[in-house]
């Protein structure tokens, strides 16, 4: 994993736009104070790339018995 960028308070406050740009892509930046890291701002809700609907058709098989328990188990819930 790649380390987080870092920015000194008096550049975060400068770039603080340009900053917030960097974490909305998915970087994680970190803000020291004399040399220390103090903060890290990081994305919020990571995005979720998906591929449209339907992008596993084909590709899952679900058995004609899915839905009927075995008799054993059944029978430990008194369902039969």
């Amino acid at each position: 994993m790649e380390a987080a960028r870092q920015y000194n308070v008096h550049e975060a406050k400068t770039h603080f736009s340009r900053i917030l740009e960097q974490v909305a892509t998915g970087e994680e930046i970190v803000i020291s104070k004399a040399g220390e890291p103090v903060a890290k701002v990081v994305p919020l809700h990571p995005k979720v790339r998906r591929t449209g609907r339907g992008s596993l058709a084909g590709r899952i098989h679900i058995a004609d018995d899915f839905d009927d328990l075995p008799h054993d188990i059944a029978d430990a819930f008194g369902m039969r």
